[in-house]
């Protein structure tokens, strides 16, 4: 078996949004409503617990049945048409999840366990068929694997996909967790699961988007998109209502998603991932002269202003006239200059300097 990988984490916490202020940096901006894309109307596929997009076939994801079933995988196509029914000669106990690898290998995961009594879960591996068609008795991998701390019911089953490490979600309503396979898993023996990081309670189906930086949950009322770093965070969510929701995988374009449910004749959904909602911008404005207390704008009084300064400047100067030439001076003055003109002298010199 190819390596199976995820993406080290050991320690973290994962971040659940609560109800107070804080929890509206995780609300999705407001994004169009699920397109119906396709319903799975084939009687066979009756209880359709996981979905993952093919690696190989385009148009195409696969699908399992949940408890009950035999080990068998579908592919469907996007009118919904099984196009192949590919059976194992395993035998499985509750079939939860199916993910698919970039090398095109389907993992077929026997994890669940809701009444928490199994001391060991199993993953079987596969290849994508040459062609679409049903086979039977299709060459198989086991791989085993056990909890550190006990058993676990779990729905959800990852792959990083550059690193292609196997990645477990378990459903616990107060104590879910990420839990990761070895880097290399063995088929000699038990592989022992490491707790990595706490997980959002009730998850029944998840998948790592192309680029390996985020991860889309499932539960049966949301569906959350969670950035995939040494702390994995909850982003953002959206609330997306289905009856008995169990599955989720990339979409058609790649980079959307689509949802499914349980039953016959059940409908898979074709939506956006949902993403951080974020502030409005307000736009450019001119800002608006404040109005005085009568109602008029502040450039009238600016211009009141500038008039008090000017008459002040004028009384300045009338005040500093009557300081330089007190009253009677310039009579005087006149009268001397008078005199001295009548009796041929010099006229005085007003600033009381004598002339050269």
């Amino acid at each position: 078996m190819t390596a199976v990988t995820l993406l080290s984490l050991a320690g973290a916490t994962l971040p659940v949004a609560s109800a107070s202020a804080d929890s509206a940096s995780t609300q999705a901006d407001p994004t169009p409503a699920p397109k119906k894309l396709f319903t799975i109307d084939d009687e066979r596929v009756d209880e359709s617990s996981g979905l993952a997009k093919s690696a190989k076939y385009d148009g195409i994801w696969w699908t399992v049945n949940d408890s009950g079933d035999s080990a068998r995988v579908f592919g469907i196509d996007r009118t919904g048409e099984v196009k192949a029914e590919l059976r194992l000669n395993a035998d499985v106990t509750d079939v939860e999840a199916i993910a698919v690898d970039t090398d095109g290998t389907i993992y077929l995961a026997d994890i669940g366990d809701g009444e928490a009594t199994r001391d060991m879960i199993e993953v079987y591996t596969i290849p994508e068929p040459a062609s679409l068609e049903d086979q039977a008795s299709v060459k198989f991998h086991q791989y085993d694997f056990e909890y550190p701390d006990g058993a676990h019911d779990a729905e959800t089953l990852l792959i990083q996909p550059s690193t292609k490490r196997l990645y477990f979600v378990t459903k616990s309503s107060s104590k879910a967790a990420f839990y990761s396979a070895p880097e290399s898993a063995t088929r000699e023996g038990t592989n022992e699961l490491t707790k990595v990081a706490a997980a959002p309670p009730g998850v029944t189906d998840g998948t790592f988007m192309p680029d390996g930086k985020s991860v889309v949950l499932r539960t049966y009322l949301e569906v959350l998109n969670v950035a995939w770093a040494k702390t994995p965070t909850v982003v953002a969510k959206a609330t997306v209502l289905a009856k008995q929701s169990e599955s989720i995988a990339v979409g058609p374009a790649g980079n959307d998603i689509i949802v499914g449910s349980e039953g016959a004749s059940s409908a898979v959904y074709q939506l956006q991932v949902p993403v951080k909602k974020t502030a409005a911008s307000s736009p450019a404005t001119t800002p608006t002269p404040k109005a005085n207390a009568a109602g008029s704008s502040t450039e009238p009084k600016k211009n009141h202003n500038l008039r008090w300064i000017v008459i002040g400047a004028a009384l300045l100067a009338i005040i500093i006239t009557f300081v330089t030439f007190p009253a009677g001076r310039r009579e005087r003055l006149d009268r001397m200059a008078e005199n001295a003109r009548l009796t041929g002298q010099r006229p005085p010199n007003p600033h009381g300097r004598r002339r050269a």
